[in-house]
């Protein structure tokens, strides 16, 4: 229980203070911008590169992590795909945008797309502090970059785009040079591969910018979630939510008890990334496309005011994994 109150407890109260924020009219949708401006920008890449830099190389390649938590992400992605397609079919809904398959794909994409940068990254901080950061920092690479193409070239390939295929990978390519935490974790990962000395000012700097990620981004969460209209796809959100919190982290537990094997504190780690509620980066993909605008955003709120109780269940349950993981 300790782990509730004094880890879980603190993340979800920074969440709620931004949400109080926007009810009270103290900060609106330019103060969630900025906030998260800011995050992506200048504070989030300082954590992941430092976070890969300093970590030994056995560590960023896991081969047992890698292979779990991806598998346990794209089954649960091509489960939830198949069953908005078959299930929840165009014919439903005549005047949804889009075709069956892009429908049912940004489904997919909600159900799968943990939140490890603005929720994993302070979630583990609080846990483990800086150190042991390097489950977390992967998987955010993995949603950043694999995830968001994988979702574009889903949603490309299965619309009516007259974009020719080079043009759409050229785009991908572009969006993904672009992406500020994907070079942030390509600069440390050379750092790390050429064992770069990193000089204590830089270090400093990075430590004092990367502390503001953790409460800028979770408080950007609430400012965000405040704005959410509950009563647009509500029954959608709800059983993508049951597939993000409850089928992703059991289809990854399975992989890792049965197949992947690994030390304990990967083994919780992934886990708990793998039970995180739908990333905010899946609503600016649906706006991009115009593919369950509002569906996705209702996701995001359903699935992160139920992680508070599924995220405290698994947490109370690893508890000593991670107090270990402190410890030493």
């Amino acid at each position: 229980m300790d782990v509730v109150v004094n880890v879980v407890a603190p993340v979800f109260a920074i969440i709620i203070a931004g949400w109080i924020a926007a009810r009270a009219g103290l900060l609106g949708r330019d103060g969630s911008t900025a906030l998260n401006q800011f995050v992506y920008w200048f504070s989030l890449p300082p954590v992941l590169f430092l976070g890969l830099a300093r970590a030994p190389l056995s560590d960023i390649f896991n081969g047992p992590f890698l292979a779990a938590f991806l598998g346990g992400l794209f089954l649960t992605y091509l489960v939830t795909l198949a069953i908005g397609w078959v299930v929840w079919p165009r014919t439903t809904k005549p005047d949804l945008p889009g075709t069956t398959g892009q429908n049912a794909s940004m489904m997919a994409l909600n159900a799968s797309f943990s939140n490890t940068g603005y929720m994993g990254i302070p979630l583990f901080i609080a846990l483990v502090g800086n150190s042991n950061l390097a489950p977390v920092i992967i998987a955010t690479v993995i949603m950043s970059a694999v995830m968001v193409a994988v979702a574009i070239i889903m949603l490309e390939a299965l619309g009516k785009s007259d974009h020719s295929k080079l043009k759409v990978a050229l785009g991908i390519g572009k969006s993904l040079i672009k992406n500020p935490l994907i070079m942030s974790s390509v600069a440390g990962l050379i750092a790390a591969f050429i064992k770069l000395p990193i000089p204590d000012p830089i270090q400093r700097f990075g430590d004092l910018m990367g502390a503001a990620a953790g409460p800028c981004a979770l408080f950007a969460i609430g400012l965000f979630l405040a704005g959410q209209n509950l009563k647009e796809g509500l029954g959608n959100a709800f059983w993508v939510s049951v597939m993000k919190l409850a089928l992703q982290p059991i289809v990854t537990l399975v992989l890792i008890d049965c197949f992947f094997p690994m030390d304990p504190y990967w083994r919780a780690s992934a886990l708990v990334l793998a039970a995180l509620p739908t990333g905010a980066l899946t609503f600016v993909v649906a706006q991009r496309y115009q593919i369950h605008v509002g569906e996705t955003s209702t996701a995001i709120l359903v699935s992160t005011v139920l992680s508070i109780m599924t995220l405290s269940g698994i947490l109370i349950a690893l508890a000593p994994v991670f107090q270990k993981a402190v410890a030493g």
